[in-house]
């Protein structure tokens, strides 16, 4: 079978293979049962260099403009079955670094960008409202000019690193009469005046990635904080959502790879009826499904990956990632849990926090719905 990745990009895989299994694996009940990941993780990351690959080498980054770098290590987190600890460093690394790498002034560049190549800078995007879920031209959170500031104010909630971040990027209205044109991204940060974290969601999945509701309330943020240009989030905001899609749809078909090498294990040592499972005809046909799935899939996410790399890779294309891979991954973990029986029911098996981790995988990052609402743009163009 041919691969997109070169020698390079294995000898990668197998470093960061070697730290999750050694350093990140072995805490992940830790994680999952305070609903947070410890930062330290972050800076042993950043040592290892699996944070800020896309950060030029003079700030402390890796200087890579490869991204099959960073689909190794959504692949590796996703096989390793790390759930929300995964969320958190691939939202890190895949959706919140661009902007920064994108479209940070000389100034901002030096002031940021070496701290989150460290990993002691965690980032955050934050977009998602109360009162609006993917609907980007819905935001209501205001930034209002005064002198050499913006005053923003507004909530923002479902916000993955919400608890941990120290950098978060606030999607606001600078001109509430311009529609789209309208809307800048302010840079806030740990500690202004104004700015409070709610609690950290109670969710039924992916408990290691801290996902919180943010409010602001007078916070005076300076003018040096704007990202690009005042008024063209929503450019960069859906020139960004390609690569972000397209990360989940990485991630959810090498989690329905792991979930598939998991339950092939089992079936094989668990017995019924005096045989083991794997000699079911339902077994066989259940796992035939999966398997084909997941090939005819491999290919169409390696294509994206590549015209990623070069820039070709369209908003239509990214939905498609994103809504298959999600998909898959929901369907594939709820396929397998079944052959799990009762086990597949507890946490004694990685297929139950699978499942559950995978469900909202069709939900963020926009659902499964606008993915289709996006596609179906080029099917009717």
């Amino acid at each position: 079978m041919t691969t997109i990745y070169e020698q390079d990009h294995e000898l990668f895989r197998e470093s960061c293979k070697s730290w999750i299994v050694s350093e990140l694996s072995p805490r992940m009940a830790e994680f999952e049962a305070a609903g947070i990941m410890d930062r330290g993780m972050y800076l042993e990351a950043g040592k290892h260099g699996f944070v800020g690959m896309a950060i030029p080498e003079e700030f402390g980054g890796g200087g890579s403009t490869d991204f099959r770098f960073n689909a190794v290590l959504d692949e590796e987190l996703a096989y390793a079955g790390t759930g929300g600890a995964g969320l958190g460093l691939g939202l890190h690394n895949d959706i919140t670094t661009p902007y920064f790498v994108e479209y940070c002034t000389p100034e901002q560049s030096a002031r940021w960008l070496p701290g989150i190549a460290s990993g002691e800078l965690i980032t955050a995007i934050a977009m998602t409202e109360p009162g609006t879920g993917s609907d980007l031209a819905g935001i209501q959170t205001t930034a209002v000019r005064d002198g050499e500031e913006y005053i923003l104010n507004g909530a923002k909630t479902f916000i993955t690193n919400g608890i941990n971040s120290d950098l978060v990027i606030v999607a606001c209205r600078t001109d509430p009469d311009a529609g789209h044109a309208g809307m800048s991204l302010l840079v806030v940060e740990r500690g202004m005046d104004g700015f409070e974290r709610g609690r950290n969601l109670d969710k039924i999945g992916q408990h290691s990635a801290d996902t919180a509701e943010l409010f602001f309330s007078d916070v005076r943020v300076p003018i040096e904080n704007v990202l690009g240009e005042e008024g063209r989030a929503f450019d960069y905001l859906s020139f960004n959502l390609a690569q972000e899609r397209h990360s989940i749809g990485i991630s959810g078909l090498a989690g329905a790879e792991a979930a598939l090498g998991w339950t092939v294990d089992y079936v094989k040592e668990r017995t019924a009826f005096g045989q083991p499972l794997a000699k079911f005809q339902n077994t066989k046909f259940e796992l035939a499904d999966v398997a084909t799935e997941i090939a005819v899939t491999k290919p169409f996410i390696e294509q994206c990956t590549m015209k990623l790399n070069s820039g070709e890779l369209t908003p239509g294309e990214a939905a498609m990632s994103k809504l298959w891979g999600s998909e898959l991954l929901k369907r594939t973990t709820d396929r397998c849990l079944q052959l799990f029986g009762g086990y597949g029911f507890t946490t004694e098996y990685p297929i139950g926090p699978a499942y559950v981790d995978a469900r909202v995988t069709t939900i963020y990052g926009g659902t499964s719905e606008i993915m289709k609402t996006i596609i179906s743009k080029d099917v009717l163009a």
